[in-house]
């Protein structure tokens, strides 16, 4: 079977796939729970100076994989990180890593009692809601400490790369990219009112919904630095998800909405399926798979039309591919005989992509 393992930071993971800073990660306990299910690593909730008092309710799921939170940072204080939380981690089977922020100030604070705590710390993760305080949180983590550093971005900056550059330059070990996307906002139609506490009810989408973000920020990154260790963080719900990801450059896999939706066992059962599938296509690690997208990543369009393929014995006659086609170019008749307007078809692709049985499959000319 393929081997999981994967090296961030100089630190070896059993397998890609990291339990990132969120509800599941709120202390100890929560952490060693990820461990025994399968997670290679965990980020803590992120402290802070003080610890976060948030809104009720702070989680809502919109359904199909995506959910949208209002949630700060630890609850838990620094001191008690520090006293007991870390300490209890210590033998733990996964490695720790802790996430400070948000502000420069606490990165001075904060990071000199990670560094007195040592084991079972393994690395850090700074974080802002500014970009602007990135470089000198990244700058102070790495002269206050002797930890790797990884730098998580928000995907809510509109000067993304130039960040990323810049935590890199001040000395940045990694990426991880990125964190939530938002505002954004959800009303309860049964009672008018935001589904959510907080200012104006506007929160922060996490889950499914977020992936292709997440792949094209994943996928900047890793064209301007290919050598850079990504963690890949939002969206990630099944194994494929994983290889788009490390398609694209990713080194490692977070995760926080899909193990909390269906369960911490997630963790196993994804690495798992991630070793099938690796073996299936005839890769031995995810090494073999990263980066493999970014040369097909260019500037410009092929116009070329799609020669389709129609298998019969495969098809359910369940009639999407004919629904979805807008321009009504796509008709299946008795006997499943499918018929194509080539005149009418635009080659746009979608019929393919809602075949459930891939009875229906599309080439270049």
């Amino acid at each position: 079977m393929a081997d999981v393992r994967v090296s961030l930071c100089g630190v070896e993971l059993r397998n890609p796939f990291i339990a990132s800073s969120g509800p599941l990660t709120y202390g100890a306990k929560g952490i060693r729970r990820c461990f025994a299910a399968g997670a290679a690593a965990a980020v803590t909730k992120t402290l802070c100076k003080l610890p976060a008092e948030n809104p009720i309710p702070h989680i809502v799921s919109l359904g199909k994989g995506t959910m949208l939170n209002t949630e700060k940072w630890a609850d838990l204080s620094v001191q008690q990180w520090v006293e007991q939380e870390f300490p209890a981690l210590r033998g733990a089977d996964g490695v720790v890593i802790a996430s400070l922020g948000h502000t420069v100030e606490e990165v001075e604070l904060i990071a000199p009692q990670l560094a007195r705590v040592g084991d079972p710390i393994r690395m850090l993760e700074v974080v802002s809601y500014r970009a602007v305080d990135m470089v000198p949180m990244v700058k102070a983590a790495k002269r206050l400490t002797d930890f790797p550093v990884l730098a998580k971005i928000s995907p809510n900056w509109p000067d993304l790369m130039e960040v990323v550059d810049g935590c890199l330059a001040a000395g940045a070990d990694g990426i991880t990219a990125a964190d939530s996307l938002g505002p954004v906002l959800h009303i309860d139609i049964e009672t008018a009112r935001p589904a959510l506490s907080g200012d104006y009810g506007y929160a922060w989408m996490s889950g499914t919904a977020i992936k292709p973000v997440i792949v094209r920020i994943v996928a900047d990154i890793c064209r301007r630095h290919p050598d850079v260790p990504v963690v890949a963080t939002g969206g990630v719900t099944t194994a494929e998800d994983a290889v788009e990801m490390f398609m694209v450059g990713a080194t490692a896999i977070g995760a926080q909405t899909a193990p909390m939706l269906q369960g911490v066992s997630w963790f196993e059962k994804t690495a798992n399926k991630l070793a099938k599938w690796l073996d299936a296509h005839g890769y031995r690690s995810p090494a073999e798979v990263r980066g493999r997208a970014l040369p097909a990543i260019v500037p410009g369009e092929d116009k070329r039309p799609l020669t389709f393929f129609f298998d019969a014995d495969k098809c359910t006659e369940c009639g999407r591919c004919v629904t979805v086609c807008a321009y009504e170019a796509r008709h299946l008749e008795e006997g499943k005989v499918m018929r194509l307007d080539t005149d009418a078809c635009r080659s746009c692709g979608l019929c393919v992509t809602v075949c459930p049985t891939e009875a229906l499959t599309a080439d270049r000319v």
